[in-house]
């Protein structure tokens, strides 16, 4: 069994971008260097890891057995032992599966998508140094390694949503989406230096924290967890650290996509599980993460109602259904939560892309209902936009069905009725809001001929592949009362999970109301959405429409007050206080060296009496001290 292919899961793409950060190097200095070379490293190097890892899933899946590679010792000194181990467990193997295959078919879609594009092979290089962060932070065998991973996603979105930074606002977004994500970072690190001290161990491999996690005080254990979380919050975008998200918008649609779908901001749920042996010991936590998923749920529900740019609309919807597997991790239901991240990035992959299509289409138009108005006809993309919007609302037999389902029903099961009650209330609004859109877009009369605008394959073939995962991937982990075998559930049991286990009768009675609700959004978008005015669209207007004005709280709380300390500290402290005292000791300095120069006048005669002056006082001094 050969272990060292696992670090070649990470290598392929990091490889990938080093050869196309110089082959760019060499485009821009020395002559220009065909599209088609950077296309084809950027596309095979994530291909050729999605091949290894399902080489590795196909011997685990025969033969149960976990893969471990060390690489080499990073550092050992008295109390710390940093070993750069790679891990392919079940759960790491699950998550590089569709982490890999996704952000293949991104990268094919980005091919179209940024033809013709000055930073063409720039964007592939951040692309793949994007994507082998995020295997580093999935096979990573310690915190320290993940947080390496960690911080790598970070600053490759930080690059991507900065792509285009000749446009101020695209600069200010990366800055936005940066530093809130190192106020969750530094939560994190703070958890993971409390978990070392509260272990006491040199080995931080995950295996040792979970043998010795029973030895650590339940206080530490709580505080570890929370800061833990803080920094998921941040990656995640969850409430209060969701703010980045929308803006993160600017950057070009294939980033948005991968960022979404099957990179960064899953990273937060992702974490959690791996540490399940801390949150499953930790109820309280676990409730609090809970409760967070369903409240950003539902505070991204109701602000995607009514807004107008394609992008952010489903930007909103991610931070949305990232609060539904929050809802599952929290309450301890690993697996359940992990299988919506797994549809998730079928789903939402496909309608990020579709949007991209579309916007390119309509050269960059973003607001849906200007789109509406001067519509193209794009028969593919508006298939799989159908199928994602279904999807994502909950409706048999799409994949979010499935996977949705069973986090309202572990919800109902844990007794945490106000939560599925919020939960349930989100699906109504996510049916409505997709639907809006949808409706918006593809379906209002506009009264203008819709001519056949031509998609590259890149952009289509990608869709349509996508478009088959949202449908079937739910079958996946299909329920036992449809005959299914909880597969996902079942590869995931080494997390310790909870699984639903209701008798039948309750659980079709939630099964139907799940339903109920998603179609009862979805007809009430069709009745005022269908048939919609578009000489009179709606603004982004009011309270909702201002995202509850939380930006502009934030930038009084938070920005406004650094700001003002920051030019207290600048004019001040520094120019006034710091600066002045400086400058008043050079000056000194300056004067007495002026008059000590004084005496360097290179007059012989001067020098002369000044010897006979001291030779005067030095016998005086003897003198009288030895009476001579």
């Amino acid at each position: 069994m050969n272990t060292s292919l696992l670090v070649w899961i990470i290598l392929a793409p990091l490889l990938g971008a080093i050869a196309n950060a110089f082959l760019y190097f060499y485009h821009i200095k020395k002559q220009k260097v065909s599209e088609i070379y950077f296309a084809l490293i950027g596309t095979i190097t994530p291909l050729i890891s999605f091949l290894i890892t399902l080489n590795l899933f196909l011997q685990m899946l025969e033969e149960k057995v976990i893969f471990k590679q060390h690489i080499f010792t990073w550092l050992n000194v008295e109390k710390l032992n940093i070993e750069m181990n790679f891990l392919g467990d079940n759960l790491s193997i699950f998550m590089s599966m569709f982490v890999t295959f996704v952000g293949w078919l991104i990268h094919i879609y980005a091919i179209g998508y940024m033809k013709n594009d000055e930073g063409f092979g720039k964007f592939f290089a951040y692309f793949n140094l994007f994507l082998a962060s995020m295997l580093i932070l999935v096979l990573a065998d310690n915190p320290i390694i993940l947080f390496i991973g960690w911080e790598g996603v970070g600053v490759c979105s930080y690059l991507l949503i900065k792509f285009y930074y000749g446009n101020k606002e695209n600069v200010l977004a990366a800055n936005k989406a940066f530093i809130v994500n190192r106020v969750g970072d530094f939560g994190f690190l703070l958890g993971v230096v409390t978990l070392f001290f509260a272990l006491g161990q040199v080995d931080l491999s995950f295996g040792t924290i979970e043998a010795n996690i029973s030895n650590v005080s339940n206080e530490l254990l709580v505080i570890s967890g929370f800061l833990l979380f803080v920094g998921a919050m941040g990656k995640s975008a969850q409430i209060p650290l969701y703010v980045w998200l929308p803006d993160a918008m600017a950057g070009p649609t294939p980033i948005s996509a991968l960022i979404h779908a099957a990179t960064m901001v899953t990273a937060g749920v992702y974490m959690v599980a791996r540490f399940h042996f801390l949150y499953s010991g930790i109820e309280e936590i676990g409730l609090f993460i809970a409760y967070i998923g369903a409240i950003s749920a539902l505070l991204a529900a109701i602000i995607a109602t009514r807004q107008t740019d394609i992008k952010k609309i489903l930007a909103y919807s991610t931070m949305s259904q990232l609060g539904y597997m929050f809802i599952a991790v929290g309450l301890g239901f690993y697996s359940t939560g992990l299988f919506h991240v797994f549809t998730h990035a079928f789903f939402k992959a496909m309608l990020f892309m579709g949007a991209g299509g579309i916007i390119i289409a309509l050269h960059h138009e973003q607001n849906i209902f200007k789109i509406a108005k001067h519509r193209a006809n794009l028969p593919i993309i508006g298939f799989t936009f159908l199928v994602g919007v279904i999807a994502i609302s909950g409706i048999p037999p799409f994949s979010g069905f499935f996977s949705k389902d069973a986090i309202l029903a572990a919800a109902f099961q844990e007794g945490q009725y106000l939560i599925w009650a919020i939960a349930l209330f989100t699906a109504f609004l996510t049916a409505y809001y997709m639907f809006r859109m949808y409706f918006i877009v593809f379906v209002a009369p506009n009264h203008h001929n819709e001519e056949y605008v031509y998609t590259s394959k890149t952009i289509t073939i990608p869709l349509l592949i996508l478009a088959i995962g949202a449908i079937g991937a739910g079958f996946l982990n299909l329920p036992a009362i449809f005959g299914g075998n909880h597969f996902v559930d079942t590869w995931l049991s080494q997390l310790n999970s909870k699984h639903i286990h209701m008798d039948h009768t309750t659980e079709y009675v939630l099964m139907a109301l799940s339903i109920i609700v998603a179609a009862t959004g979805i007809m009430a978008a069709y009745a005022k959405y269908a048939n919609f005015d578009l000489s009179k669209p709606e603004k982004e207007i009011g309270f909702i429409g201002n995202k509850f004005y939380i930006d502009e709280i934030y930038d009084s709380l938070f920005v406004q007050p650094t700001k003002a300390l920051s030019t207290f500290i600048d004019k001040i402290i520094d120019d006034k206080i710091i600066d002045a005292f400086i400058m008043s000791s050079s000056t000194t300095f300056i004067n007495i060296g002026k008059k000590v120069a004084m005496i360097q006048n290179a007059n012989v005669r001067f020098y002369a009496a000044f010897m006979l002056v001291g030779m005067t006082c030095i016998f005086v001094y003897l003198y009288i001290t030895l009476g001579l």
